[in-house]
């Protein structure tokens, strides 16, 4: 009973949607938190104190004080087994060629991190020429910058550019000075690599070092010492996670319901086969079960391609999740056997989902239908469909003027996500009924243009409003995922830039330009209001969590009042925020003018500070307010971020001058730019699997439906004619379907803007990136004219005999 023809477009959608499980089932796989390059020779690895923060947070761990660090290395250091405890300080320092900070290596943290020389020995770095630095002003650099020794060097710094003489090369990234040159730019320590004696155990040793350590630090060993990977590679590594769980998540579920569709065509077109089964004594069951079989052979058959594929795509799609910066520059492919087994597992499961209610259908045909002459439609819809269908859109409107309506934007995002998906499902129960309405509201254009074929266009849509119906669903489903998706996240992207400029007084904004931050020097050249972020730690009397990260932005407060407009005190005044034991916090904070204020700056000291000020949540790009030289003062390495300027001015080293629009435009501009491409993707997925399903169903109707045309022709018409004619019945169906579907999604975007409009207090427009939206219709558009025309043409290659 199995068709090879009738199982192959099964048998290409399951393949596919196994082959991006498998691709991104490894992926993920391989995505596992590395043990830094530079800590790979520590066996053993003492890290500071955890942040109170969620693990998506990526805040730092709170750092040891220089004082208390270097009780930590002397009680370290005396343990049995290990030959050195070495504390690795990490700091800004950054190269220049020829006067400008390097283009290369610019997505690597460790291109820009300098460290003590004593850190060396921790990842095992070789020195390939020269010797160590000794005394201030002497560094060693990676031999790929060309460098030899005893040239001079210019490193950018938090303070500004400082010239150094090249001591020594090594073949690893970042720079290496004097110990106490790193002890001095940064005093706080994160983290003391135990380096261990030749034969020591290492599980001996940490479980020695926790005795020392006590609960002022976490002892880490093996892949444990992963946690210690630089923060934005954990953050770009995170947010390749979730690229690649919600593509394998979609292709999964999108293929459970394009293969359920092709067998319940597929069915739908056998009731005659299944009758004369039913006629010759095959029960219920056993048809039932003669369906699964089928699908199980098709969805192993297709689970074996689809792994394979997958596995052979997967370190393509690895570079290029690299390049896009989906995933950190260590990223590696590594083969495992868990995705393998899910991979096998996927393709009969997802045939066997898919094929439940078809199967179901199938068992309860007649064994009268083997004698059925004709298949017409009696009746399109039934009163249950339609009492579903009314709800659903009802909750879809209900749920967008709770969009429209809602305080805060995650929220809103959730109802306008639940509206769409309410109208999307909504309109697809419905479309049996639309469907006669659009090709009658169609009928002036088709009649004027198509003549004949126009007529037998209209008359099998609405003769068959179901299967018009089951034939546009997808096309409804993609465009209106693809018009909200895109559409939320240009309007979103647009409001919020909006948002952030109208918020600023200033003419021009200095920004850095291929270093992370702005020196001290070049914040002085450009004489604006400067902005200066730093981490603290603070741990709330009587509340957790202990050692929650803020961030505190190091001001003058006369310049930040006058540049910032959403600005509002209400309690106390900023110009009393001055001297080294101040500070302003938010009314979140719930504190009030002259209270305490303990925090525990990045140097690892810990400081009572006095509050001055309560300013709204909404006025601070942070957490709270510092005289810009206490931030200094306890952060040497800690560098600028924004300074706002009145007037155009020449742009320092390492930085770029742009107006207040493009600054607002760039302020999230890496994590837009990674959540459009996740969009893309997200978009590329469903548009393609939803031509897929609209080919599939033209396919078997077109195998179905070739007695009609040869019929047609026998009336006179000629090929071309009948070519023209499934074209245009194509494109009928994904015209009906691009109309609904984008009319449920601009309802969804509508309540957006309207919630967004209120957020940010200003109109806001409503972006709709039509080239995604014409793609997603052109390829949609492209299959099924295809999957029409090929098989009609092959059907009509000879003249039918009267």
């Amino acid at each position: 009973m199995l068709s090879v023809r009738r199982s192959a477009s099964a048998f290409v959608a399951v393949a596919v949607g196994v082959a991006l499980v498998s691709a991104a089932t490894l992926l993920l796989a391989s995505g596992r938190p590395q043990v830094p390059d530079r800590l790979a020779r520590a066996a053993v690895v003492v890290q500071s104190p955890e942040a109170g923060a969620s693990a998506d947070s990526f805040a730092p761990t709170r750092p040891w004080s220089a004082t208390a660090a270097a009780e930590l290395v002397g009680r370290l250091a005396a343990l049995p087994g290990v030959a050195a405890a070495v504390p690795d300080r990490t700091f800004y320092a950054q190269p220049l060629v020829d006067g400008r900070p390097p283009a290369a290596d610019a997505g690597r943290e460790d291109a820009h991190q300098g460290h003590g020389w004593s850190s060396a020995q921790l990842g095992g770095l070789r020195r390939t020429a020269g010797e160590p630095p000794r005394r201030p002003g002497e560094v060693v650099v990676d031999s790929a910058l060309g460098l030899r020794t005893g040239a001079r060097v210019t490193l950018l710094t938090a303070a500004g550019p400082e010239a150094y003489t090249v001591s020594g090369l090594v073949d690893g990234h970042g720079v290496h000075v004097a110990d106490e040159v790193a002890a001095a730019l940064a005093p706080g320590v994160r983290a003391i690599g135990l380096v261990l004696t030749a034969g020591a155990d290492p599980e001996r040793v940490a479980a020695a070092a926790r005795g020392v350590v006590g609960g002022d630090g976490r002892v880490l060993t093996g892949d444990a010492r992963s946690a210690l990977e630089p923060r934005d590679d954990a953050r770009i590594r995170w947010i390749g996670m979730q690229v690649l769980t919600g593509t394998a998540v979609l292709a999964g579920f999108v293929t459970v319901f394009v293969v359920a569709s092709t067998f319940a065509f597929t069915i739908a077109q056998r009731r005659r086969e299944l009758g004369l089964l039913r006629a010759v004594g095959a029960t219920g069951r056993q048809v039932r079960r003669m369906v699964h079989v089928e699908a199980l052979v098709v969805g192993a058959s297709a689970g074996l391609v689809g792994l394979l594929v997958g596995a052979v795509l997967a370190p393509l799609l690895g570079r290029l999740l690299v390049d896009v910066g989906f995933e950190p520059t260590t990223f590696r492919v590594r083969y495992a056997p868990w995705p393998v087994a899910v991979s096998l597992a996927a393709g009969p499961v997802i045939a066997l989902l898919a094929v439940w209610s078809a199967s179901r259908r199938a068992a309860r045909v007649r064994p009268l239908e083997a004698l059925r002459e004709a298949a017409v439609e009696q009746r399109p819809m039934g009163r249950p469909r339609v009492v579903t269908g009314a709800l659903l859109v009802a909750a879809g409107v209900a749920l967008s003027v709770g969009t429209a309506t809602a305080g805060e934007a995650r929220v809103a995002a959730q109802y306008a996500l639940y509206a769409v998906m309410a109208l999307v499902a909504g309109a697809t129960v419905l479309s049996p009924a639309v469907v006669g309405p659009v090709v009658r509201l169609l009928r002036s254009p088709v009649r004027r243009s198509g003549g004949a074929v126009g007529m037998l266009v209209r008359g099998a849509a609405l003769t068959a409003t179901r299967r018009t119906a089951s034939t546009a669903a997808p096309v409804l489903l993609t465009v209106a995922f693809a018009v909200l998706v895109s559409g939320m996240v240009r309007t979103t992207t647009a409001a919020y830039a909006a948002g952030r400029a109208d918020n600023v007084n200033a003419g021009w904004i200095v920004v850095p330009d291929r270093t992370p931050g702005l020196s001290e020097q070049a914040v002085t050249a450009t004489g604006g209001t400067a902005l200066l972020p730093t981490t603290v730690f603070r741990t709330d009397p009587g509340t957790g969590p202990t050692d929650r990260p803020l961030t505190a932005l190091g001001v003058d407060p006369a310049g930040f009042a006058a540049a910032n407009r959403a600005l509002t005190v209400v309690a106390g005044t900023l110009d009393d925020l001055r001297g080294d034991d101040t500070v302003v916090v938010t009314a979140a904070a719930n504190l009030r003018p002259s209270e305490p204020y303990v925090v525990v700056f990045a140097d690892g000291t810990s400081v009572s500070l006095r509050v001055v000020a309560v300013v709204t949540d909404a006025s601070l790009p942070g957490d709270l307010l510092l005289p810009r030289a206490v931030v200094r003062a306890h952060d040497p390495s800690a560098l600028t971020s924004t300074v706002y300027v009145r007037d155009r001015i020449e742009p320092p080293v390492g930085a770029r001058i742009v107006d207040v629009a493009a600054w607002a435009a760039e302020a999230d501009a890496a994590e837009d730019r990674l959540v459009w491409l996740f969009t893309l993707l997200l978009i590329g997925v469903s548009a393609g699997y939803g031509a897929i399903a609209v080919a599939n169903t033209l396919l078997l109707a077109a195998a179905g439906r070739a007695a009609d045309l040869r019929l047609i022709r026998l009336a006179g018409a000629t090929r071309r004619q009948v070519i023209w004619l499934v074209t245009a019945e194509s494109a009928l169906v994904v015209m009906i379907g691009a109309l609904l579907g984008g009319a449920v999604a601009f309802v969804g975007l509508l309540s957006i803007r309207a919630g967004l409009a209120e957020q940010v207090g200003a109109p806001v427009d409503l972006v709709v990136p039509w080239s995604v939206v014409a793609g997603v219709v052109g390829l949609c558009l492209l299959l099924a004219t295809l999957a029409s025309v090929l098989p009609t043409w092959r059907s009509l290659r000879h003249r039918p005999a009267r």
